[in-house]
């Protein structure tokens, strides 16, 4: 599941393949940049920005590309056959002499003019791996709606960006609070732990093919994806619940145990007590 790490996994793959050369081919398959060619154009850099990717092209232009739940970014070698998945399912190819970068399944491609990037990012709010990151910012902006259900206010990318349902679930079992607790009820000393922490599990797994928030080999989380099978720390079985604003439904893990605040009556388990898309990542 695409989450801040994820992405910035994704940047520096693409960066390292693409940036500093020339393309040699460009195909955007989406109908507004079906003409768009971008060859014979050197790529300058592709930055993360939360869940976003930003991929700048010379001649004041930027490829904006957001993976949301099944969307990637694979590199291949020349002559290095494609499996990312079938080829209808293609939105973008940029290529150089060396590697070929393909998009599959990307919800959100858009070419913009650099100089409009805030037109597709400037509402988001600190981000947990970039150069703007700022605590202080993050959790004033999360306790501007006080009765907002914690794992909704960790969600929302104009907060603190780079967040996904992973660590949301993580994050709430970490501070030991549910996350339908309102985040104003959050105790003042885990709320000013939160931003931290949030970078900091972000931060640790941005370099990890696993991704893990507990430190144990071979129980890499906490809680998501771990419904019914029992709590790593008090053994009671982990709960799983959508939680959303209504326009989506998330399934959200927690333990009933060790996280306080108010809980649905549990009304969807993940087949088998896991969870597809829990930690492992795609190297390509």
């Amino acid at each position: 599941m695409p989450e801040g790490d994820t992405v910035w996994q994704s940047a520096r793959r693409l960066h390292s393949a693409l940036a500093d050369k020339v393309l040699t081919r460009s195909d955007l398959r989406v109908p507004k940049y079906a003409t768009a060619d971008l060859t014979g154009r050197r790529v300058l850099d592709v930055t993360p920005r939360g869940k976003h990717l930003l991929t700048r092209i010379e001649g004041g232009l930027t490829l904006h590309s957001h993976l949301r739940m099944d969307g990637s970014w694979k590199v291949y070698a020349d002559n290095q056959r494609w499996t990312g998945g079938p080829t209808h399912q293609i939105r973008a190819i940029l290529a150089n002499a060396d590697r070929t970068a393909v998009g599959y399944r990307l919800p959100v491609l858009e070419l913009l003019r650099t100089t409009d990037e805030h037109k597709a990012v400037g509402h988001l709010g600190p981000d947990l791996l970039g150069p703007d990151w700022n605590p202080e910012t993050a959790l004033a902006n999360l306790l501007q709606d006080p009765a907002r259900p914690l794992g909704e206010a960790l969600l929302d990318q104009r907060n603190l960006a780079g967040i996904g349902n992973v660590y949301k679930s993580e994050l709430c079992f970490l501070l030991g609070a549910t996350p339908w607790l309102p985040i104003g009820a959050l105790p003042a000393d885990r709320a000013a732990q939160l931003p931290p922490l949030a970078k900091k599990l972000l931060e640790v797994n941005r370099d990890r093919p696993v991704r893990s928030t507990t430190g144990r080999r071979g129980q890499d989380l906490f809680v998501y994806g771990r419904a019914p099978r029992p709590c790593l720390r008090c053994h009671t079985s982990i709960r799983v619940a959508d939680q959303g604003d209504g326009s989506r439904e998330r399934p959200t893990y927690w333990c009933p145990t060790c996280q306080t605040g108010p809980a649905p009556s549990p009304h969807r388990r993940a087949p088998g007590g896991t969870h597809p898309r829990t930690s492992r990542r795609t190297t390509n």
